[in-house]
């Protein structure tokens, strides 16, 4: 993997750059739709590449190790084979599960045992398991596995967590270093820092994970019900820390506001189900705010969704006709409505990119954050 950096603010920390993989090449900054369980939500690849124009989406190993399997995934040729998707793919390590598990799950210095959500069956996740089942499922970028401390926390566990955290790191490194890839093309391991919202813990944990040097580094453990300004306050820390010449993800994040705010900070690439699981519940995001569209004074509104974004259903449909199909259950209505934000949140990113490129993002961005956060 390779990552060139193309342009930097000159007001702010924001810079635009290209991460380059086996499957693609990537403009950051970027956001990646969420296939949990090899599936973007009622969307079809297709639509992902055509009409959202997603450049990159995750996958789950805790998911797809449950189901369908390791053995279908390895028969089918790797998730790309089996899901129909050419682009780059990340893998999350599934430590946020296991984080989401608590009460199924001992986490202890070998790794984790847990219980299936779908069948109480017993399992084992060790940092060389993790490395192996990513190889298999065949990720373009593979994380490394972390423990997700929950918020609040208290210090000495933070810091407890995060030192466990940094051997696991060191398993993973030595086995993802010590084997190959099993489908034929390059993989990449990236690490994340944890510490809690604990200054002094993310300062060790981003100068350890900075000295492991990978190909590119995460920032896992925020936005887990922490204040917007501590997740701030945490990243730009973080960010000031890691390589400039490496893509640095925010893990999970965010909202429109967060991604534009975390861009200054100097963030590359993001992901979050928000898009996609709002959407279902007929929120969407749009260029000049947020609407509930099941409200009723979109009854009648034969407007587009977005006229500004451009693309097939922002121009097709209108939200008279979506929220008609949301009240009636209708299953297209999802699939619009995810389609939709999905796309907003690629044009929020790619505008971010050309606002970098063209040295007029400082002007544009904060503006556009209080756009964003209007409730219409």
């Amino acid at each position: 993997m390779e990552f060139t950096l193309k342009a930097q603010d000159s007001k702010s920390k924001a810079r635009a750059g290209v991460v380059k993989t086996a499957h693609g090449e990537i403009e950051t900054p970027i956001f990646m739709p969420v296939g949990t369980a090899g599936s973007v939500k009622a969307v079809h690849q297709r639509e992902l590449k055509e009409d959202i124009e997603a450049q990159i989406i995750l996958g789950n190993t805790y998911h797809l190790y449950l189901r369908p399997g390791l053995d279908v995934i390895e028969k089918a040729g790797g998730l790309h084979k089996f899901n129909g998707w050419d682009g780059p793919i990340l893998t999350d390590s599934g430590g946020y599960q296991v984080y989401s598990l608590a009460d199924n799950r001992k986490i202890v210095e070998q790794g984790v045992t847990f219980k299936s959500h779908i069948d109480g069956s017993k399992h084992e996740f060790a940092p060389e398991r993790v490395m192996d089942i990513q190889r298999i499922i065949g990720a373009d970028i593979m994380m490394a596995f972390d423990e997700c401390t929950p918020y609040p926390c208290d210090y000495d566990y933070a810091e407890r967590s995060m030192h466990m955290t940094h051997r696991w790191l060191e398993r993973c490194i030595k086995r993802f270093d010590s084997t190959e890839p099993i489908h034929g093309y390059s993989q990449t391991l990236f690490p994340i820092v944890q510490g809690s919202t604990y200054p002094d813990l993310r300062k060790q944990s981003a100068e350890f994970v900075a000295k492991q040097g990978r190909e590119g580094n995460a920032i896992g453990g925020l936005s887990v019900g922490e204040p917007a300004e501590e997740m701030y306050e945490m990243t730009e820390l973080v960010c000031d820390i890691l390589p400039q010449d490496k893509p640095r993800y925010l893990m999970g994040v965010g909202t429109p506001a967060n991604i534009l705010e975390s861009i200054k900070l100097g963030v590359d690439m993001f992901d979050c189900v928000m898009p996609t699981r709002n959407a279902r519940n007929g929120m969407l995001f749009t260029s000049e705010g947020f609407i509930n569209i099941r409200n009723e004074k979109w009854k009648d509104d034969f407007s587009p969704i977005d006229a500004n974004l451009g693309g097939y259903v922002d121009t097709v449909y209108s939200k008279a006709y979506l929220r008609h199909l949301v009240h009636s259950k209708e299953i297209l209505g999802a699939q619009i409505a995810s389609i939709h934000n999905l796309s907003f949140y690629l044009w929020l990113v790619k505008e971010a990119r050309q606002q970098i490129i063209n040295g007029t993002f400082s002007a544009w961005v904060d503006p556009m954050i209080r756009k964003v956060s209007i409730r219409l």
